[in-house]
């Protein structure tokens, strides 16, 4: 099926641009509309020296970088590690996305994934638009102990570039030491994604559901 309206759902700022950043890329090099949802900027994860908005100025770079428009995204602020307190509200919002953006494809993370707020935001996911839209999952390998992939989208050298420009806006993952975003980490996984289809690089989700 020929994708062309994708909703990307992040819980925090930073986990779309490592599960699914090539992809998103591509995306937008294919002149594909998307609308990316992050659903908390993580304040409570920062220390006490750092601004608390820090986190989302950093996501907000990123837009800028891929040069998306503010319509194209939507930041919430629920606490970190607290979504399930908020499940309905996050649901109910999903489920006016739906409504008023009709996605084809819907891209979340993981329901193999073992973070609290990542469990809530893809089984929300799940219950929003299981009958409406195709739904991947991508990949965030420290948060999962299993992981099908089963669905790969082929990357060149300038999608992996680009996805590691945007990961370098996050500084204050950078200055935590944060290891999954050493360009090792990042092309090591794109190799071994794509060595999996003969490919150089790719990025692999598990598959869901399709529609066609």
């Amino acid at each position: 099926m020929e994708y062309n309206r994708i909703l990307i759902l992040s819980p925090h700022t930073d986990d779309a641009e490592f599960g699914c950043g090539g992809t998103i890329v591509k995306f937008l090099e294919n002149n594909k509309e998307i609308h990316w949802v992050v659903f908390s900027i993580a304040e409570d994860s920062l220390p006490n020296e750092l601004n608390k908005l820090k986190l989302q100025n950093e996501f907000i770079n990123v837009t800028k970088e891929l040069n998306l428009k503010e319509s194209d995204y939507t930041i919430f602020r629920y606490p970190v590690r607290k979504l399930s307190d908020y499940r309905q509200e996050i649901l109910e919002s999903l489920i006016k996305f739906k409504q008023e953006f009709k996605p084809d494809l819907v891209i979340g993370p993981s329901q193999n994934d073992y973070h609290q707020d990542h469990q809530v935001i893809s089984n929300e996911m799940i219950r929003a638009f299981k009958t409406h839209s195709s739904i991947l999952c991508y990949e965030l390998p420290w948060n999962h102990i299993n992981f099908t992939s089963s669905y790969f989208i082929k990357l060149e050298e300038r999608h992996i570039q680009m996805k590691l420009k945007i990961l370098s806006k996050y500084e204050t993952q950078i200055v935590l030491n944060r290891f999954y975003f050493s360009e090792d980490m990042v092309r090591g996984l794109a190799l071994t994604r794509g060595a999996q289809i003969n490919y150089k690089y790719a990025e692999s989700f598990d598959v869901l559901r399709i529609i066609d």
